[in-house]
Parts: C-alpha cells; sequence; structure tokens
C-alpha cells in the first residue's frame, strides 16, 4: 500500500507581500493568506484526507487551522517541515536570500543550515508517514523546503534543478509515498 501525499504551500504572509524571507521566523498570513487558507479547506473538503501534517511555524499553523479547524481531521505539528533556516538571514529581503540559493546549496547560511541540510531533514519524515498513514491521502502544509524535498525524494528533482527553478504557485502538488 502508498500513501497519496498532497503537498499545500502555507498561505500568503505579510512578509511575502512586503518581500522578505522569512526562514525560521513565524510570520503572519496577510488578508489574502486569510482568503487563501479558507479556499484550500474548501478545495479540500472532499478528498478523504486522513490527517494534515503541518510545519510548527506560525504561518504554516495558521493555514493548516483556518483550512481544517472546522473539520475532524487532525491537524499535526513537525518541526521537521519547517523552511530552510537563513539563520542569520532570516527576514532579509526576499531578494537578498533568494537571489544567492546556489550559494548555499551545500554552505549553511551563516549560523543556519544549507538547502541539502533542509530538504534531507524534511526528507526524514517520510519513513514516519508509512508507520501509520498507509493506504491513505494526506496534506502536508509547509514552505520552499518541503516542496523541494517533496520533489527531490518522490519526484526524483535533482535539488540543483529545483534551487534554480522560479516557483510558480498551484494548487497543490500530489505525491505517492509507496
Amino acid at each position: 500500500m502508498s500513501i497519496l501525499l498532497v503537498f499545500e504551500t502555507h498561505s500568503t504572509s505579510e512578509d511575502n507581500e512586503r518581500g522578505i524571507a522569512t526562514g525560521w521566523l513565524d510570520g503572519r498570513l496577510s488578508a489574502l493568506g486569510r482568503t487563501q487558507a479558507q479556499e484550500l479547506g474548501a478545495r479540500r473538503a472532499n478528498d478523504n484526507i486522513a490527517a494534515v501534517f503541518a510545519s510548527d511555524l506560525g504561518r504554516a499553523v495558521e493555514t493548516a487551522r483556518i483550512a481544517f479547524d472546522h473539520t475532524s481531521i487532525p491537524i499535526l505539528l513537525d518541526w521537521r517541515l519547517r523552511e530552510c533556516d537563513y539563520g542569520a538571514l532570516n527576514g532579509a529581503s526576499s531578494a537578498q536570500v533568494h537571489g544567492r540559493r546556489m550559494d548555499y546549496l551545500d554552505t549553511p547560511h551563516p549560523g543556519g543550515e544549507s538547502w541539502r541540510q533542509a530538504v534531507e531533514r524534511v526528507g526524514r519524515l517520510l519513513p514516519d508517514l508509512a508507520l501509520r498513514w498507509q493506504g491513505q491521502r494526506v496534506v502536508v502544509i509547509g514552505h520552499a523546503a518541503t516542496r523541494m524535498a517533496f520533489a527531490h525524494f518522490l519526484g526524483g528533482r535533482p535539488l540543483e534543478e529545483l534551487l534554480q527553478a522560479q516557483f510558480i504557485w498551484q494548487p497543490g502538488w500530489e505525491y505517492t509515498l509507496p
């Protein structure tokens, strides 16, 4: 049996709108983000979701709660789903942080982690999902590092390619976890 994993990014945050790379800071959803979170809940209302896993950072928690608190679906928070830790650059401008992503593929951000370390951290969640959720559909709400980890481990894409690709939002990415 396999697990159908649906990845959703956290909804738009105030920092997203201001061009800030929040990293390991909590952040808060903007008005647009709260509307997007409601739309996420409506979009997934009839998807037979067994559980929702979310990063424990504020913007992902807020997205999960707005989307799913009114349901009986359990919301489980996991620190491994956090964004890349930009260290001293948490809260810096997005242009500064994301304009130099490849510089931090294997070299940690000052006081933080590398993209490869972040992707490996997220990847450690996958075997744990298999312990309890076989044959079920789960939603995971996270960040760029979460999306890259799933595309890398479940989609077979090289991390170098993922770091260089422009992010294009879509209403969820679906993966099968064997």
